[in-house]
């Protein structure tokens, strides 16, 4: 009879306060995730097509946490779901890599730090031929980046001075000084790149 009871409605609040537990560290979490990233509130709602009024209320607590919200921002700071949430690690130390698309090239993620340098292995597509005798748009922003061709040919422009690297060739660079990077070759540029915080944002989040 004791045990049955142990077993009997009392019990059911426990599951519900789990959820709870969850759900109330999701508003430090996503405040914490933005600011690494170093990202407004205004930046994340162009992202996300959330208002800032949401995005706001999520991080203060003012709103319940859905799906319909997280996905969108988990695909913004490219991290699993359960980070938002703060779900215990299942142990699997593989990163399972989603394309982003901008422009002409594509980036894969493949780290989980929301601070410091960010992995990406980016694809460069093969420039057209109404394109090739187009000046290059030469870009400044804050950061550093390090890269290392995998494949293809890269033209790595800085300032004046260019540089074709080849595969098995790497560069680094501060992205304060004027630069572009483009595919030299006939076929897909892939290269690994290591981001700063502030040029990883130039990257994905602002280019169209």
């Amino acid at each position: 009879m004791t045990d049955a009871a142990s077993n009997g409605p009392d019990n059911l609040d426990e599951p519900t306060t789990g959820i709870t537990e969850a759900l109330s560290r999701v508003a430090p979490r996503l405040r914490e995730i933005r600011q690494a990233r170093g990202m407004t509130l205004n930046d994340v709602a162009e992202e996300t097509s959330l208002s800032v009024s949401t995005l706001s209320r999520l991080e203060s607590g003012g709103r319940r946490p859905s799906l319909d919200v997280l996905l969108p921002l988990a695909r913004c700071y490219r991290v699993p779901l359960d980070d938002l949430v703060g779900a215990p690690s299942t142990g699997d130390p593989r990163i399972h890599p989603k394309p982003v698309k901008r422009g002409d090239r594509v980036y894969l993620a493949l780290s989980r730090a929301t601070d410091g340098m960010q992995a990406f292995k980016v694809l460069v597509a093969p420039q057209k031929p109404s394109d090739r005798d187009k000046p290059v748009t030469l870009r400044v922003h804050e950061g550093t980046e390090w890269c290392y061709v995998l494949a293809g040919r890269l033209r790595l422009q800085l300032d004046d001075d260019v540089t074709i690297l080849e595969p098995g060739e790497a560069a680094e660079f501060d992205t304060t000084r004027p630069h572009s990077m483009t595919n030299d070759g006939e076929t897909t540029l892939e290269i690994l790149s290591l981001f700063s915080r502030q040029a990883e944002r130039s990257h994905i989040h602002e280019t169209g």
